[in-house]
């Protein structure tokens, strides 16, 4: 019975390319599921990182599965999981981007185990009936004939797929005496059912005194007895033949290491070589806060990478407005006093030089939503003033709205703004040395595509590359990100960035523009986000659906709508050195090349310090390095010695072969 950690795994539940799960019992014989990393998976500091990532992020996730034990820094990383939550092994693996298929049967005799004897044991001369298979469950344990052989049990149906003889691992039986009936084999059936084991009777053992045919006993000078007893067979060069097998595992061994170490990233990371996203999973749980892509996403998949990539260029912005309400016939002021309101919202810088796309309805907003906003702020001082009540709040601003206009401190001016933008988690109401003023360049209306540009007052900002020709139809997945908070006091409130899968439902329009619409968003200050394709490409900016009581931001702007507004601007979208050295190394460290991608992330961290995501990448590339024991790149070396050594041991197998053969019989 195999053990893990404190569990006695009873039952395989199943298992995928990466490593399988078990129903498993404590030491207190409580019932639960585990979780368990294997094989090349195990070794891959990718693979063991993303099976911890994976186990953590379920466990915080709502309504998600927590294990009640784990182990990460086992060879083979293993999670368990009470069996009264449902299958969390299998849900841990589906995580990772791995459905578990049929559990591989186990052979009866361990391969590392001493063989059985090779006495051959007498049984029913009837061949057993085959036997029948039972829904994927291993029997193993269990005798073809319900007899022993050498305390070893045969497997109940064939353990891998050629045909082995009945002659025991020897090559000839050793029992003095021909024994009725068919022999069992001392070792597991190989190639079929049961039934395929009957062979001849078994013959006599080399060198044995009773000759075949010969009765048990006989008087050899008797009347009817042979004078000239037959010569024993030669014997056959079993010396040969044991050189000629060690010589082919040898050649099998050798040629296995060639393959691990020429091809030793064949295991690559769940997702590798996809151009599109995994649908989102039905009823997938929220992301977690945090520019932390690996914790938002399948870890090492496509989509983190996609996430990776566009994450540094995401900001968010807050914009306050200060103005007057006015009469628009007779300039009198509606109520006396500046009123200011803010808008918060998020963007993406398109180029190293700091101009950032994001939401027109954000950053100037049309002249009506502007003053019906201004108006709403000055019946909430009418309400503190006892002028009105909370229920004349609606009336009175849709009376009073045909009538007033939104100023400056002179009825002619426009009203006053100031935007500031933030990278990475941000606060609301900060205007210090950590958030970036900015100031609007250009800006469509909002059924004219509702987008805007914006320069801040810095350079060296990490940009994302624009994809203006992507198009999608009901039914695509696109993977979205913007900033949203959950704290309840306005002013103070911390907003960070967030993505998440979603489904095209249907193309509409807006004003002039065709848009998408989708089934999520990832929050009320997403507006001005963006939506990624899998190279991590802008393919839209993330909008509000009017169309929606809740006006979610649940609309995407194709990236196409920006086209002529930078043309007019003269802003060209593109990538500095920086972001084309991060990109590089991105690639090199989902591709397991650590020591190109601890180079390069390093660079690219070095040379646009606001990228956080470059330096955390480059740590975790260093840790792969220390996992998988290589600094540098891969020497030719092993290669060469192990090709040489397959050379050898093949001239060797033929030295052995051919006298063989020639060997008169």
């Amino acid at each position: 019975m195999r053990s893990v950690g404190p569990y006695r795994c009873t039952e395989a539940l199943g298992a995928c390319l990466v490593g399988s799960a078990w129903w498993a019992l404590d030491r207190q014989d409580r019932l639960v599921t585990l979780a368990l990393l294997e094989g090349a998976a195990a070794q891959d500091h990718r693979w063991r990182t993303a099976f911890r990532d994976a186990a953590e992020a379920l466990a915080r996730a709502s309504g998600g599965n927590r294990y009640v034990a784990a182990d990460f820094a086992a060879a083979q990383p293993w999670a368990a999981y009470p069996s009264e939550e449902g299958m969390g092994a299998q849900r841990l693996f589906q995580t990772l981007g791995m459905d578990l298929g049929p559990a591989p049967e186990e052979p009866a005799v361990a391969a590392s185990g001493p063989h059985p004897t090779a006495t051959p044991t007498p049984v029913d001369p009837e061949p057993a009936a085959p036997a029948q298979p039972v829904s994927g469950q291993p029997v193993s344990g269990q005798p073809v004939s319900g007899q022993p052989v050498s305390g070893q049990p045969v497997s109940a149906y064939p353990v891998s797929g050629q045909p082995v003889s009945a002659q025991p691992v020897s090559g000839n039986p050793v029992s003095a005496q021909p024994v009725s009936g068919q022999p069992v084999p001392g070792h597991p059936v190989s190639g079929g059912p049961p039934g395929w084991a009957a062979q001849p009777a078994a013959q006599p053992a080399v060198g044995s005194a009773t000759p075949p045919g010969d009765p048990a006993g006989a008087d050899p000078l008797g009347p009817n007895a042979r004078r000239i007893q037959p010569s024993a067979p030669a014997r056959r060069p079993l010396g040969r033949w044991v050189g000629v097998a060690v010589t082919v595992l040898l050649l099998v061994a050798v040629g296995g290491g060639l393959v691990v170490v020429w091809g030793d990233e064949a295991t690559g990371p769940p997702g590798a070589g996809r151009d599109t996203f995994a649908a989102p999973a039905t009823g997938a749980e929220g992301p977690v806060a945090g520019l932390r892509p690996w914790t938002q996403v399948t870890p090492l998949s496509v989509e983190e990478q996609a996430l990776a990539v566009a994450g540094p260029s995401l900001v968010f912005i807050e914009v306050t407005f200060t103005g007057y309400v006015r009469n628009r016939d007779t300039g009198a002021l509606v109520h006396t006093g500046a009123v200011s309101f803010v808008r918060r919202c998020s963007g993406f810088v398109v180029n190293p030089d700091g101009h950032v796309l994001t939401s027109s309805s954000c950053v100037r907003p049309a002249d009506d939503a502007a003053r019906q906003v201004a108006l709403d702020v000055v019946a909430r001082r009418l309400v503190r003033e006892e002028k009105l009540t909370d229920g004349q709040v609606a009336g009175w601003i849709g009376r009073t709205l045909p009538t007033t206009g939104f100023t400056g401190a002179e009825p002619a001016a426009p009203p006053t703004s100031e935007l500031y933008a933030q990278l990475h988690d941000a606060r609301g109401g900060v205007t210090d040395e950590q958030a970036v003023p900015g100031v609007v360049v250009e800006a469509l209306p909002t059924d004219g595509g509702d987008v805007a540009l914006v320069k801040l007052a810095r350079e060296n900002l990490p940009a994302v590359e624009l994809n203006t020709a992507a198009e999608y139809a009901s039914g695509a997945t696109l993977l979205v990100v913007g900033y949203d908070t959950g704290d309840t006091d306005f002013r103070a409130a911390l907003h960070t960035p967030r993505g998440k899968l979603v489904t095209v439902t249907d193309v509409a329009r807006l004003g002039q523009t065709s848009v998408y619409r989708t089934n999520g968003d990832v929050g009320r200050t997403s507006h001005g986000g963006y939506a990624l394709d899998p190279q991590g490409r802008v393919v839209g900016l993330l909008n509000r659906d009017r169309a929606r009581p809740d006006e979610a931001n649940r609309v995407v702007v194709p990236a196409g709508a920006a086209t002529d507004l930078l043309s007019r601007a003269g802003v060209s979208p593109r990538l500095g050195a920086a972001d084309q050295r991060y990109r590089a190394g991105l690639d090199a460290y989902f591709a397991g090349r650590y020591d190109t991608a601890v180079t390069e992330l390093g660079a690219a961290a070095d040379e646009s310090p606001t990228n956080l995501l470059a330096a955390a990448y480059r740590d975790s590339a260093v840790e792969g390095q220390r996992a998988v024991g290589t600094v540098t790149s891969r020497s030719p070396w092993p290669v060469a010695l192990l090709a040489g050594a397959a050379g050898a041991l093949l001239v060797a197998l033929v030295v052995l072969l051919v006298p063989a053969v020639r060997r008169p019989r």
